[in-house]
């Protein structure tokens, strides 16, 4: 942990005063060391102590958590950082944004690297952000709004005023994901937010979240999150990870 008083915990303390600036420092094992009050905020947490000393697997399910390890590991085995790479991130609200996230290495004075530390902001406050993304927010709004309904490409290529296969492109090379996947993406993120705050079947929140085979969905939501519906649903109710 960063020693309280210390220049480095001042300096962090600098990032609580910065609501749009998402801060964390993990170490080489990948567990919180510190993050600022937007970060833990963020999680749902009631203060830093929420986080520090935990790991991804107790905030996310098991696949994501192994891709945000797995993340941290490419930094810390190369020492090379990550920038500005865009992500899509849920949080406790339950709404998707796109964020722009750095990830650097922390090296230690015998020039050892011992951790990462991480940086998000959301896409439009990153530089050039704004004018590459502006052309899709329609589209992306779009998605966030309907994802319970038919959603088609085309509809969203429409949106942004481009054809279909411009718009793919497009989508593909901002996002480095297709359209459908963010579709499913969004999707799925509403059935994990409605599986964890509430009691209702199966059916109902695969349909509601516009997956209208339930098998497709068991199997969709498996190979996203490592559980089926049902095991994810009580592995948050046993996770605690709040505080």
């Amino acid at each position: 942990m960063i020693p309280p008083g210390t220049l480095a915990s001042a300096a962090l303390a600098l990032f609580d005063h910065l609501p749009d600036v998402y801060l964390f420092v993990k170490d080489a094992n990948h567990v919180f060391q510190a993050v600022n009050e937007a970060e833990w905020r963020f999680h749902g947490c009631r203060s830093a102590a929420g986080m520090v000393g935990k790991t991804d697997a107790v905030f996310h399910p098991p696949v994501m958590a192994e891709q945000y390890v797995a993340e941290d590991r490419r930094v810390i085995e190369s020492g090379r950082p990550l920038v500005d790479q865009v992500w899509l991130v849920g949080g406790s609200d339950g709404r998707l944004r796109w964020y722009r996230c750095t990830k650097l290495p922390m090296v230690d004075a015998a020039g050892r690297v011992v951790g990462v530390a991480g940086l998000r902001r959301p896409h439009e406050h990153a530089g050039s952000g704004p004018g590459e993304y502006s052309r899709m927010t329609a589209a992306l709004e779009h998605v966030l709004t309907h994802y319970g309904e038919p959603v088609r490409v085309a509809d969203l290529a429409r949106l942004a005023r481009m054809s279909v296969s411009s718009f793919q492109r497009e989508f593909r090379r901002l996002f480095r994901i297709t359209p459908t996947e963010y579709l499913l993406e969004v999707r799925l993120h509403a059935a994990r937010r409605a599986l964890e705050q509430s009691t209702r079947p199966l059916g109902i929140i695969a349909s509601e979240c516009g997956f209208y085979d339930q098998s497709y969905f068991v199997k969709r939501f498996k190979a996203a999150t490592g559980l089926r519906p049902l095991e994810y649903r009580r592995w948050y109710q046993r996770s605690g990870a709040t505080e």
